[in-house]
């Protein structure tokens, strides 16, 4: 089988502990059972998609930043018929953070969220009332890396709201209350494939820091989660990634009670060196997944 594994135009902006390594290494694993994987970057202008049986996305860490091109570049595999994973259709609706409605209204567990649209002017002090919450968090709907992402306090408000609402000219935003339990327990990660749990690791900010990436300082702490916490996890996967070869289900302990932060269905990273089984639970999943497609 070839396979066209999906990245990016690497310019050195976005980094992780091994971006590089994590896809390599996948590459070696899937080529020493016989397939044939190739990478391939997303907006390349013109690629035999007829060569592959499949394209995988991987890491197009870069696509937020293109989002129209991105759009497009998904419709033409349409037309072309390239068989994808994730599949398109979710890839299109998780793109922007609008997702999150859908899932709040299914009556799963999503951390709270305004959405700024885009056009309006707004007043951010007004946010720490409605919202119950001495610290915010403003983000683009359509974002990843912390891209313009802002901690918002009495202290900032006024410098974060000029700047908000130059931005809101341009594209929305989602605003939601800072987590002390990101800060202090930090961000779960579970990872699936092909539905199946594989493994789950905790996600923690660098003193005085709130993002939990590592390109910002942010440290990983492999974990065994608790059952019900898995299963929590599962209810999200097996509701909105349907189909998917990969999703990773980031959220917090709110009041022993978990709060959905991301549902990741596009360019996660797989954290998959924190565990000796992820190579080959991926493998498996890729091998049914593709049966049924």
């Amino acid at each position: 089988m070839n396979i066209a594994l999906i990245t990016y135009n690497d310019n050195g902006f976005y980094h992780t502990l091994s971006p590089e390594n994590e896809d390599d290494l996948l590459i070696k694993f899937l080529n020493s059972k016989e397939f044939n994987v190739e990478k391939i970057v997303w907006n390349t202008p013109v690629v035999n998609w007829e060569h592959f049986d499949l394209a995988i996305l991987k890491s197009p860490w870069d696509y937020f930043n293109l989002i129209e091109d991105f759009y497009q570049w998904l419709r033409v595999l349409e037309e072309k018929k390239v068989k994808l994973l994730n599949p398109i259709a979710t890839v299109r609706w998780n793109a922007d953070k609008h997702y999150l409605k859908d899932i709040s209204e299914s009556g799963l567990g999503v951390a709270k969220c305004i959405f700024l649209e885009k056009g309006i002017e707004i007043s951010l002090k007004n946010y720490f009332n409605s919202l119950g919450f001495s610290k915010l968090i403003v983000k683009p709907a359509v974002s990843g890396g912390s891209k313009n992402t802002f901690k918002v306090t009495s202290e900032n408000v006024a410098e974060i709201n000029l700047q908000l609402n130059e931005l809101l000219k341009k594209e929305s935003y989602i605003l939601q209350p800072f987590l002390k339990e990101i800060e202090e327990a930090g961000e779960w990660s579970f990872l699936f494939f092909g539905g199946e749990y594989s493994h789950a690791l905790l996600k923690k900010a660098k003193e005085g820091d709130f993002r939990v990436q590592h390109s910002f300082g942010g440290t990983i702490h492999p974990q065994e989660p608790p059952v019900h916490l898995i299963e929590t996890a599962k209810k999200y996967v097996d509701q909105f990634a349907k189909g998917c070869l990969y999703a990773r289900v980031d959220g917090v302990l709110v009041n022993n009670e978990f709060q959905l932060m991301e549902l990741e269905l596009i360019e996660p990273f797989l954290f998959l060196e924190t565990n000796p089984n992820s190579y080959e639970n991926y493998y498996q999943a890729l091998l049914k997944t593709y049966e049924v497609l």
